[in-house]
């Protein structure tokens, strides 16, 4: 059976990326586990990050920690290029991502949000607005976006959405671990100062 891109599945184990969009707050979380296998290496890593100047976008990431800070400079370097337009710089940098011949064997995927837009990029091309402003990323993904999912409508706070998603995910996946990095952005502090 052959993997639908040449990104390897192995690689994907080992942490959980959720973002919640609610109320004018959007919020990415990310826990602390790194795995190598079935062995954890480290506990409080920090896959959560702003970026840009005026860190007015989040982002976190699953897969190799080089390939992912690359993909991080990359992304900063577009939106230097379009610093209003978090889905053109996304998509910009997405092609680059599936046409650049080094930049086609970076093992890694992103969730990059600001104030109004979560989305998901894949060394595939992909740059994905996910419905109910919910995404994951992660061996423990669907287990976060699950719970995030059954909690959306009974909790108004995108962060008390996201660290419960995030505790039952670490409940549930082995590569997942409940030591967050959590970043927020709101309508009034992503405002260019």
């Amino acid at each position: 059976m052959s993997e639908p891109s040449s990104i390897n599945a192995a690689n994907w184990c080992g942490t959980t990326i959720l973002a919640v969009h609610k109320n004018g707050k959007t919020v990415i979380a990310g826990d602390g586990q790194v795995s190598i296998g079935s062995t954890v290496v480290k506990g409080n890593a920090q896959k959560v990050r702003k970026l840009g100047a005026t860190g007015t976008v989040i982002t976190g990431f699953a897969g190799a920690t080089a390939d992912a800070m690359a993909l991080f400079e990359r992304l900063e370097t577009k939106l230097e290029q379009y610093p209003t337009q978090l889905a053109r710089a996304c998509v910009e940098l997405a092609k680059d991502w599936r046409t650049d011949r080094f930049m086609r064997r970076l093992e890694a995927m992103l969730i990059v949000a600001d104030k109004d837009t979560v989305l998901i990029l894949t060394g595939a091309g992909d740059v994905l607005e996910p419905e109910h402003g919910i995404a994951a990323i992660g061996s423990g993904g669907n287990f976060a976006q699950s719970a995030a999912r059954a909690l959306f409508d009974y909790e108004e706070d995108p962060e008390v959405i996201a660290r419960k998603a995030m505790a039952i995910a670490a409940e549930i996946c082995v590569y997942t671990n409940s030591n967050l990095t959590v970043e927020i952005l709101t309508q009034d502090e992503s405002a260019p100062t």
